[in-house]
């Protein structure tokens, strides 16, 4: 299994993958990660006994999501490494062209089919972590944030990855479809990390 200083050293190299969606896929899986963690200790919590049935599938649901966002990164970078190979294909003929063409095609639709599937991953992360708030977690608010955060750029710039693989896609029924998605999944994840942010103003007061 890879390490994540190895993983960093790939992704500091100057080849194309891994890349910003990989890396993306991992930032939410550490905000699954947190999520985990949260609702773990919250369980211990004896003023939260009556709520362990709860917080169990918070648990069983965000260490499914991080197993799920590891596999995303994989996949983005699959589905990249086979864009930058059918860009390479020959196209001295004509066939040589179609066939380009159509592969640079397929891949491309998969670019953007990867981390589109992580936006909705993220916002499922976003959308656990915010109902860790309905418990008495004060001390734990700051790891919250910390996966609201994580979350919600990952969401983000996942987002962008798939942008910028719709420039160049040619199937506009495709293409509006997956920004209608993503204006949606950006519109809810904006609302709860506004929500988890205003929260905890109020938990965790200036020090002044």
């Amino acid at each position: 299994m890879e390490t994540l200083d190895a993983y960093l050293e790939r992704l500091a190299s100057d080849a194309a993958v891994p890349g910003g969606g990989s890396a993306a896929a991992l930032v939410a899986s550490f905000g699954a990660a947190l999520t985990a963690m949260v609702a773990r200790i919250a369980r211990r919590n004896p003023r939260n006994s009556s709520s362990t049935e709860a917080l169990d599938m918070i648990v069983e649901r965000s260490d499914v999501l991080r197993v799920e966002l590891a596999n995303a990164r994989l996949r983005d970078e699959v589905a990249f490494t086979a864009v930058v190979a059918a860009q390479a294909l020959p196209k001295q003929t004509e066939t040589d062209k179609t066939m380009r063409q159509q592969a640079v095609n397929d891949a491309l639709a998969r670019a953007a089919a990867e981390p589109l599937r992580a936006t909705a991953l993220s916002l499922n992360v976003l959308e656990l972590l915010e109902k860790l708030l309905d418990f008495p977690i004060r001390a734990l608010r700051s790891d919250v944030g910390s996966a609201a955060e994580f979350a919600s750029a990952a969401l983000a710039s996942c987002a962008y990855n798939v942008r910028i693989n719709h420039r160049f896609m040619h199937d506009s029924e495709v293409v509006a479809w997956q920004e209608a998605a993503l204006c949606e999944r950006e519109v809810a994840a904006q609302g709860i990390l506004a929500r988890v942010r205003a929260q905890l103003g109020h938990a965790i007061p200036d020090s002044a």
